[in-house]
Order: structure tokens, then C-alpha cells, then sequence
């Protein structure tokens, strides 16, 4: 049901953004120079949360996250789409949300000895790791040949919630609402990394790695046992 909604969001979207869309396709920008751009639209936001300027770091969040949409449908439409594009997308797509991350343990991280302010920068940091495993457990799953998209905080729902909370709300209430969206993000990511995992044992538990030795203790040949990012 979800899935389905998603989509016919997504299509919603893409409907009201195809006029542009098809212009930056007859000015031959490409995909990756707005995947850049979004990119430092999200580094700024970082920033400015680092200056406590909250509602200008929710817009630019927001703004980075309509680029992100525009990359990938400009490479379909355009028909440049491509591996390396998709893995550059991604990775900075990571590289963006660590800074947005590190931009709001810095607008806790006062001089005050205020124990609140304390928490909300270990709570910031498990948000971040949990985003992170949001992104690490698809695409390990989509690499082991499994297209695997369920969870409750994907990063449209991440970009969402903080970029609109922080837009609409700023420090309101002397940054209750923030805090309590990014205990929600928090606790939802990791509760989607954790879905992930159960998802990929549902479906994955008991099948064979394609080439896998026949003793599964023995790695092959010229292959250690942390082969593959299996820590």
C-alpha cells in the first residue's frame, strides 16, 4: 500500500516537473552538473544550520532534495543515464547528509553545560548512523541481487520531515519541535535499517553466493574472510 502511494506521488511529481525537466534536456545540462549543484545546496545547509540559522537550512535542504529528483529524471529523459552517474548521485547523496548531520551537532554543541543539549548530539549521531545503514543495507541487498526498498524513513521521508520541520518551525519553542524530528529520524532509520535486515532474511537465508565455496567456512582462493565488507 505504501509502495503504491509512493508511486503515484512520484508520478504527481514528476508530472509537475516535466516542463522543467524538459528544458534543461533542450539545454543539454547534465544530470551530473546537478547532481553537483544539489550537492552544495545540501553542504550550505549544513552550514547554515552550524549558524543557527534553522528555517534557511530547512529551505536548502528541501532545494537540494528537488535537485535530486531532477538529476535522475534529466539523465532518463536525456538518455544519459548511467552507472557511474547513479554511483556519483549516491555517494554524494551520503557525503551531503553526513555535513547536514554535523551542521545540527554543531547547533547543539554550545558552550553551555546545558545536559539536553548534550543528548540531542549523541541522538544527532545515531540519526546519522541509522541513515546510513538506511543506504548501506539496499544497496548491499540490491549487489547480492535483491531489490530490497521497504522501511519506514527512506531519504524522501528524511528530506521531508527535517527539511519542512526545520522550514516551518525553526528553533520555535526553543528547539523542542527540531529536537523531537530528529528523534524521530533517529529512531525510524534505524527501525528501516532494521526491517532491511529482516527483509533480506526473509528472502535471502539459505541462498548460495553465486561461486561460494561448497564448505562455507572456507573462503575461496586468494579471498580473506573480510571479503566483501563482511565485518
Amino acid at each position: 500500500m505504501k509502495d503504491k502511494g509512493l508511486r503515484v506521488l512520484r508520478l504527481r511529481v514528476y508530472q509537475a516537473i516535466d516542463p522543467l525537466t524538459g528544458f534543461l534536456v533542450r539545454r543539454r545540462v547534465h544530470p551530473n552538473a546537478i547532481t553537483i549543484l544539489g550537492f552544495l545546496t545540501t553542504v550550505v545547509a549544513g552550514f547554515f544550520y552550524h549558524l543557527d540559522h534553522v528555517r534557511w537550512a530547512g529551505l536548502l535542504v528541501l532545494l537540494g532534495g528537488l535537485m535530486d529528483i531532477f538529476d535522475g529524471r534529466v539523465a532518463r529523459v536525456s538518455g544519459l543515464a548511467s552507472k557511474f552517474g547513479s554511483f556519483f548521485d549516491s555517494t554524494l547523496d551520503r557525503i551531503s547528509e553526513i555535513v547536514v548531520f554535523l551542521g545540527l551537532a554543531s547547533l547543539y554543541n554550545t558552550h553551555r553545560s546545558d545536559p539536553g543539549d548534550v543528548a540531542m548530539v549523541y541522538v544527532i549521531m545515531l540519526a546519522m548512523g541509522g541513515s546510513l545503514m538506511v543506504s548501506y543495507t539496499r544497496a548491499r541487498a540490491e549487489g547480492l541481487g535483491f531489490a530490497c526498498s521497504v522501511g519506514l524513513m527512506q531519504r524522501a521521508e528524511r528530506i521531508v520531515l527535517l527539511g519542512l520541520g526545520s522550514l516551518v518551525f525553526g528553533l520555535a519553542w526553543d528547539g523542542l519541535v527540531l529536537s523531537l524530528i530528529i528523534i524521530v529520524v533517529a529512531v525510524l532509520t534505524n527501525v528501516t535499517a532494521i526491517q532491511r535486515i529482516v527483509w533480506v532474511h526473509r528472502y535471502g537465508a539459505g541462498v548460495p553466493l553465486e561461486g561460494a565455496s561448497a564448505w562455507r567456512g572456507q573462503p575461496e582462493e586468494g579471498k580473506g574472510g573480510f571479503e566483501d565488507g563482511q565485518t
